[in-house]
């Protein structure tokens, strides 16, 4: 039972990269999965349940696979290093097109849109902690909201996964920028603790 549920999830997944979320149906499910598709609604009920639980699948396979380099970076600059490896790696492999169909889909289907959400959460969750332990000690500790710093992190960074099957070019200029951004942090550590003081009062004075 548990290997047929499985490989439906699977399925489901390989189906919308292949077909778009206007190619999938319980029989191409089936189909891709080699079973009945009378099975699709014993294990989900529906195939719009089938794809909201296959969403949070991938997201769980997806970052798990990642975790040990994201529990590795010590800085923001392994950090943007690692994001440029899982776009590439990510793109490679089907799921930027998956993601896209599954937003696309959300903004209309009730069932999905919650489960993309969630998805997309578990990747915030990671970038809050590793965001969290990098940041600690530097001057931006003090004043960062490490929470929406992953989520606005998460936010470009699937902006940038779609924007990329349009103008590639953009992409890895704006993917420089933040890197620039990340050296320029990295820069201001190491200016001592004078320099750190007066940043501090500034941005103080802004806030």
């Amino acid at each position: 039972m548990g290997d047929t549920r499985s490989k439906l999830l699977d399925a489901a997944l390989e189906t919308l990269k292949a077909q778009g979320i206007a190619g999938v149906s319980a029989r191409t499910i089936a189909a891709a999965a080699g079973v009945n598709q009378a099975l699709v609604f014993y294990h989900f009920g529906s195939v719009h349940q089938l794809l909201a639980d296959a969403c949070l699948h991938g997201s769980e396979q997806r970052v798990a696979a990642y975790r040990e380099r994201f529990a590795a970076v010590t800085s923001l600059r392994e950090l943007l290093a690692l994001g440029r490896a899982v776009h590439e790696e990510e793109r490679a492999a089907g799921n930027v097109a998956a993601l896209a169909q599954l937003l696309a889909g959300s903004q209309t289907d009730p069932e999905l849109a919650p489960a993309t959400a969630a998805g997309l959460g578990l990747w915030v969750a990671e970038l809050e902690a590793t965001l969290a332990r990098v940041l600690a000690g530097t001057p931006l500790a003090e004043f960062a909201d490490v929470a929406g710093l992953a989520r606005a992190t998460a936010a470009a960074f699937v902006g940038l996964e779609l924007y990329e099957g349009v103008d590639p070019s953009a992409t890895t200029r704006a993917l420089d920028s933040l890197e620039q951004l990340a050296v320029l942090v990295a820069v201001l550590d190491d200016m001592g603790p004078l320099v750190r003081r007066a940043v501090r009062k500034k941005i103080t004075r802004l806030e």
